[in-house]
């Protein structure tokens, strides 16, 4: 059992208030994965910026200062590429005004221990084991704006309790996916993928959803056509939400027998695996809720 709560926010003047709406949501699903918990913030001030990549690194102890891991950084990029270094809470955030396959060519040499998280323009990505709403608190999630926001309360089953094993899985650029259920095939289907060369961080369940989306996307699907064929290729009990720059997407199995709720308005989409996580948002009075159909791909776009 796991928690999940996503929202995308399509009045732009909502977007101040996301970290405050999504540290809300949070908080009422903390009781369905009190071990560890992941963040993702989408067009975040201060996190990131237009025209810059940032990666997300795994942990604040990188075993170098900030100042030394920009310097490695820099001294590996064009002159005008900018690097910079924050670490927020558990995360280490790398940043640079250079594509993000040329990021993370650098960070490997500066760091080669280090666990990259998340990688995008748009996305910051943090998470790490604890109490979830102590995690939220450490990096600052009530201050956040944003234009959408996802976030995860594990309780894990079929892997260690770790950071690496919190969800969110970023994979591909802007690309972040949450699951609550488990892949029963997902050794079979990790195998496949390692033979079409992709490289995998850990052995959760969770991370092969994420690549097996990420190379159907890669390969010309849309997200929506990613994640049908993702149901006729994993076998389990699931509920998944995956986000990209611009998008965010809802799937439960066949059966449907993990629980989720929709909420929608002019205003925004959300998403919690119970009622009580969505009841504080404004204008739920007036909101369109549902429980989505089992096997029926949900997606909506800023």
């Amino acid at each position: 059992m796991c928690g999940i709560a996503a929202l995308q926010l399509r009045n732009p003047s909502l977007h101040p208030q996301m970290g405050a709406l999504l540290s809300s949501m949070l908080c009422q699903i903390v009781d369905r994965g009190p071990d560890s918990a992941g963040l993702a913030v989408y067009n975040t001030p201060g996190l990131v910026s237009p025209g810059t990549s940032t990666l997300s690194l795994l942990g604040k102890d990188q075993g170098m200062t900030p100042a030394a891991i920009t310097a490695g950084v820099a001294g590996l990029l064009p002159l005008d590429a900018a690097a910079a270094v924050r670490v927020v809470g558990d995360t280490t955030l790398v940043s640079a005004g250079v594509g993000t396959d040329l990021l993370v060519k650098a960070v490997g040499e500066t760091l080669p221990a280090a666990t990259i998280i998340g990688r995008g323009e748009h996305v910051a990505v943090m998470k790490s084991v604890g109490h979830p709403m102590e995690i939220a608190a450490e990096h600052g999630l009530e201050a956040m704006a944003g234009s959408q926001g996802l976030s995860h309360t594990r309780m894990a089953t079929e892997s260690a309790v770790t950071a690496g094993g919190s969800h969110p899985f970023s994979v591909a650029d802007d690309l972040c996916l949450v699951h609550n259920g488990s892949f029963s095939n997902h050794a079979t289907v990790r195998r496949e993928l390692k033979r079409e060369g992709v490289v995998f961080d850990s052995e959760n369940d969770t991370e092969v959803g994420a690549r097996y989306v990420a190379s159907r996307l890669q390969q010309g699907d849309t997200l929506e056509e990613a994640l049908m064929n993702l149901g006729k290729v994993l076998d389990g009990f699931y509920t998944l939400v995956v986000t990209t720059a611009d998008s965010m997407a809802v799937v439960r199995d066949p059966i449907a027998c993990k629980p989720a709720i929709i909420a929608e308005t002019d205003d925004y989409v959300a998403m919690a695996s119970e009622y009580r996580a969505l009841a504080g948002l404004p204008g739920i009075d007036n909101a369109r809720i549902f429980e989505p159909e089992p096997g029926k791909v949900y997606t909506w776009s800023l």
